[in-house]
């Protein structure tokens, strides 16, 4: 007998039904990642959440000064070209010191950081470990899709660089008056330096630790070109 055209379609069991969600969650992640491969994201959920606005300005990784690409590295992320996504040694250390009921301190790369700002919230709390499942699941995939090149260009163009100020050129517009494309060592040393907490710290005449932090940064531009620690973004 002919099945009429009416007949209702069987559900999936209900234990299976989180394998059909998760299935979605990897091609829709997927496709996502690939889309922003060679768009540039036109908005992240850190920006929509800013009340006090967005400023930012999209600008290619070769319009980007080479002093500001190397500074990121030296403050953020030494090992960017040398891991996979995460710098196992920096996440044990920071297991250990936080353990140790010190400062809390966090063991993120560069490409992690990138993978929440781009893909995921901010926040701390119980959020932060709600987000560090599809952290590493987009971490892998920038990594893989992407590759080191686009993860310093969407990183340097989508991070808080002041308040309601978002990637590197509004930054250097905000702070010294001229675009990304020509930052002395001391300029990106200072930008770099108040990326942790760029609503907090100040790159123009800055005191206290920012300055010192600055300093220490500005001096290790030089080690980090010298060592070619950012000869992957460049090949």
């Amino acid at each position: 007998m002919a099945t009429s055209p009416r007949a209702k379609k069987r559900k999936l069991p209900w234990y299976l039904r989180p394998f059909k969600w998760l299935l979605w969650f990897i091609i829709a992640s997927v496709l996502w990642v690939l889309i922003y491969a060679v768009v540039p994201p036109p908005v992240t959920f850190t920006m929509l959440a800013d009340s006090s606005g967005i400023t930012k300005d999209w600008t290619s990784l070769s319009d980007i000064d080479r002093n500001m690409v190397r500074a990121v590295i030296a403050a953020e992320d030494g090992k960017f070209c040398s891991h996979d996504g995460f710098d196992r040694d920096a996440i044990e250390q920071a297991i250990e010191r936080n353990a140790k009921g010190k400062r809390m301190r966090g063991g993120s790369t560069v490409s992690q950081q990138t993978a929440k700002n781009v893909f995921l919230w901010q926040g701390s709390g119980w959020t932060r470990y709600v987000r560090k499942v599809p952290e590493v699941w987009f971490t892998f995939l920038i990594e893989k899709i992407w590759g080191k090149r686009r993860i310093m260009e969407v990183y340097l163009n989508v991070a808080e660089t002041g308040i309601g100020t978002y990637g590197v050129e509004a930054g250097a517009q905000r702070y010294f008056g001229h675009g990304a494309g020509k930052l002395a060592p001391a300029e990106a040393a200072r930008i770099a330096a108040i990326l942790p907490l760029p609503k907090k710290r100040e790159a123009v005449s800055p005191s206290g630790f920012t300055r010192r932090y600055g300093n220490t940064i500005r001096a290790r531009i030089g080690q980090v070109g010298r060592d070619g620690l950012d000869a992957c973004v460049y090949k």
